[in-house]
């Protein structure tokens, strides 16, 4: 009797698999909802861009699931790159916005907390490529420097900068600055997301910090308009002056020697191709990979996208997920040599002095 029902059982165990595997691209998303990781907390540049992309992205997708929002700041978005890499379903339901410094931290491998190899996530794309941004420095108009030449004069007042932790922008390109530049500052890490800092700054707990250009004005558009209380000093990730700032040079062209310049064009590349980068975690199912792209790249054409875009003062300009990863590649074989001097300026300065 035993192997009657044995055979009973594999046919049904064989049935159910053979089901699963028929399953359509819609017939599996139909009725589920998909969550989008943010690597920061709410009111910041990274996290309007994810509810904007949330709002639109689901009617692209077969079945048109929901997709929901969830903030999940921490170490400048390190605890997202982990989250999606070690712990999120594989199954396409999943997917974040993280710092677009983590596959940079990811392929120096000098941080012993990152959990992941960024060239085996599932990425989606980028929903900025930096063309129509900036990465840029902004200060408090009584802050105790006025421009760059001020930060760099021996003996200054030292210019004291917020951020949020080591491998986010907002901690690593001030550092970056520092010594391409040769500026006289302090960094101060810990705040727990970009609302946070804007917040020290305003306390006057800090007098600036680095930030996109979109961010602040998404987030504090009166900034930057006359008696607004705030300047920009340095333009970094641009080959050129954005053009509604024209008398804010790039860190490009401040840097005064060679081996300045070739730390700021190495480290400007993540910002340049990957501003905002989408990624699923590894192992998602190859149709359901496509699918998410596919929908990834069409909500970047949708007009109704683009038109809360512009009202939200965030600039739009998406990668693939193959240009994205041909940009990956293209860091990571970079010389040794550049790897590591950014590995031991990124290490040497933990202190956060």
């Amino acid at each position: 009797m035993r192997r009657p029902l044995a055979g009973v059982f594999l046919a049904v165990i064989t049935l159910i698999a053979s089901q699963a595997s028929a399953q359509t691209v819609e017939e599996f998303y139909r009725g589920k909802r998909l969550t989008l990781t943010v690597g920061y907390g709410p009111g910041g540049g990274y996290d309007v861009f994810a509810r904007l992309l949330a709002r639109h992205m689901g009617k692209y997708l077969p079945g048109n699931p929901p997709i929901v929002v969830q903030n999940m700041p921490g170490a400048g978005s390190l605890i997202a790159a982990n989250y999606l890499y070690s712990v999120a379903p594989k199954d396409g339901t999943a997917f974040g916005l993280i710092a677009r410094d983590m596959p940079l931290l990811g392929l120096m491998g000098h941080n012993d907390k990152v959990q992941f190899d960024p060239r085996k996530f599932t990425w989606l794309g980028s929903s900025s490529n930096f063309s129509d941004d900036a990465y840029v420095l902004i200060v408090r108009n009584d802050a105790p420097a006025k421009s760059i030449d001020d930060m760099r004069r021996p003996g200054a007042p030292v210019m004291v900068l917020g951020g949020t932790a080591d491998g986010a922008t907002g901690g690593d390109v001030p550092r970056i600055l520092q010594d391409a530049l040769g500026l006289q500052m302090k960094l101060v890490l810990g705040y727990r997301d970009s609302a946070a800092v804007f917040l020290a700054m305003e306390r006057d707990e800090v007098s600036g910090r680095t930030t996109d250009l979109s961010a602040i004005q998404s987030s504090r558009p009166d900034w930057l308009k006359p008696g607004g209380g705030y300047r920009l000093l340095v333009a970094f990730a641009r080959y050129t002056r954005h053009p509604d700032y024209p008398d804010v040079p790039t860190a490009r062209e401040l840097a005064t020697t060679k081996a300045g310049r070739e730390l700021i064009e190495f480290t400007e590349a993540p910002l340049l191709t990957m501003a905002r980068p989408y990624a699923a975690p590894p192992g998602v199912p190859a149709d359901r990979a496509k699918a998410l792209r596919e929908a990834f790249d069409a909500v970047h054409r949708d007009p109704q996208y683009l038109e809360e875009a512009k009202k939200s003062g965030v600039y739009v300009t998406p990668v693939t997920a193959a240009e994205l990863t041909a940009s990956l590649e293209k860091m990571a074989g970079s010389s040794p040599e550049l790897f590591e001097r950014v590995r031991k300026l990124l290490e040497g300065n933990k202190s956060g002095g």
